[in-house]
């Protein structure tokens, strides 16, 4: 009877996992009649015949990053800038990003690191010619554990005051009570900002990520699911899939921290487009860039941000309820726990869609929008510690400027009054990482080596 059971449980969650699957993997736009009405109340300023492709279509992921994509639809400023885009919903961050590699959509967004990673074909990525010239945000995203990593005695970053070897602790207590094979942390994609933080966590509090856990991919639809089978133990996914784990929610796990307390005011998704999607329609590129900026100013101002969690909570964008997306836009963010303490965080920052908080803004005229080249560099850095790519490349510096387009961006944000950095790089201080170790993009190579636990780091061994 127990394996009976056993079996049978299984079943029915592979088969909720495939339900959500394919729901996730439908391209679906909302109403075309609701999206005239909208896009009336926004004025053109674009003629379309003047566009050298006015008509695209342009991918989404499911997540609460998907925010400034329905608010450039819903209010019209796809339609002011002359563009009339197609939404498609994609299923997965690897479906986002080879669309555009394949011809199958003309933009959308892909997590930190796709880019470069495509232009260096880092740990067997496909080469293409990726570039992005703005971000879509940054922060909104978190790391889930699940509730045996709480019984062995983990908590919440928050709970720890700090104090990293102490969770490296509680981390290696958990590690030794668990099989090899059953100690898996699932991200997005492979070789993604994500991925990265996994990694740069768990070894800043003394634990090898490459010895002691598998990383998977998993779509963020199915990171609920799979981890109520027991498929893994944690993940690092976008909001609203961390705030639906909690207790009071689905009641599987529990946030151990935010992204932006391993790295305050890092990127998260740009919006990519190929190369040859800027050479042969730079007009196009510069109309589909001007109207993700205004909707990105739009998701930041808080007196929006409530809007903005009901829309996306639309079946068309992420379809989650209204209570799972909220609080990754407004900021009344819960970590949950199993002990019912409140750990209650109210604080905008959470997702940062235009307006960064004034401790961020250490070059004037800073905003979420610009990408920093500087922060392409760290995202090199870290495919570089963990092997996906042989070392650095010497010319690191041209490939973030083939790739990460801050030169369009100055030109089309200098349209649109908007001012920028004149630099692209910058020190990343120690007090934004959770290991308080600064980045210098002078040197990158002296960065990485100064990281005990890497790959392919020299090993000593004693003899007797």
């Amino acid at each position: 009877m127990k394996n009976t059971w056993t079996r049978r449980a299984f079943l029915q969650a592979c088969g909720a996992t495939a339900a959500v699957a394919s729901l996730s993997s439908c391209s679906s736009s909302p109403s075309p009649n609701q999206i005239h009405r909208q896009a009336e109340l926004q004025p053109p300023v674009v003629d379309p015949a003047t566009l050298e492709k006015p008509n695209l279509t342009v991918g989404f992921v499911p997540v609460n990053d998907c925010a400034p994509f329905a608010i450039a639809w819903e209010k019209g400023f796809f339609h002011k800038y002359g563009l009339n885009v197609k939404l498609s919903r994609e299923a997965s961050w690897g479906n986002s990003r080879d669309g555009i590699i394949f011809g199958r959509l003309d933009a959308s967004p892909v997590v930190s690191g796709a880019v470069t990673n495509a232009r260096l074909g880092a740990e067997g990525a496909r080469h293409f010619p990726l570039c992005a010239a703005m971000t879509i945000h940054r922060h909104g995203n978190a790391i889930t554990f699940n509730q045996g990593l709480w019984d062995a005695g983990v908590r919440p970053w928050q709970d720890y005051q700090g104090d990293l070897p102490r969770f490296g602790q509680d981390l290696k207590r958990y590690f030794a009570q668990v099989p090899l094979d059953q100690r898996v942390f699932a991200v997005v994609l492979s070789s993604s900002i994500y991925e990265y933080f996994v990694r740069y966590l768990v070894a800043a509090a003394g634990v090898d990520p490459i010895q002691e856990f598998r990383v998977i991919i998993t779509p963020p639809p199915q990171m609920v699911s799979n981890m109520r089978m027991g498929a893994m133990q944690a993940y690092m996914v976008a909001e609203p899939w961390n705030t639906r784990a909690i207790t009071g929610n689905e009641g599987i796990g529990f946030t151990f921290a935010q992204g932006r307390e391993i790295w305050q005011g890092h990127p998260d998704r740009v919006l990519a487009v190929s190369q040859t999607f800027i050479d042969q329609y730079p007009k196009t590129y510069r109309s589909l860039v001007k109207a993700m900026i205004e909707a990105c100013q739009y998701c930041s101002r808080p007196e929006n941000r409530a809007e903005v969690a009901r829309i996306i909570s639309q079946r068309a964008f992420t379809g989650a309820k209204d209570k799972y997306t909220k609080p990754g836009i407004v900021g009344d963010y819960n970590y949950g726990g199993f002990d019912d303490k409140p750990r209650w965080r109210d604080n905008i920052d959470t997702t940062i869609f235009f307006e960064l908080p004034p401790e961020l803004v250490q070059i004037p005229h800073d905003h979420s929008t610009f990408l920093w080249q500087s922060q392409g560099l760290w995202l090199m850095t870290q495919a570089t510690r963990w092997g996906q790519v042989r070392e650095l490349p010497a010319q690191a510096d041209t490939i973030l400027r083939q790739a990460w387009r801050t030169d369009l961006y100055r030109e089309i944000a200098t349209e649109m009054g908007i001012p920028c950095p004149a630099e692209d790089y910058k020190v990343e201080p120690a007090d934004r990482f959770i290991d308080q170790r600064s980045f210098d993009p002078s040197n990158p190579n002296g960065y990485i080596q100064n990281f005990e636990i890497r790959a392919h780091r020299p090993l000593i061994f004693a003899l007797s």
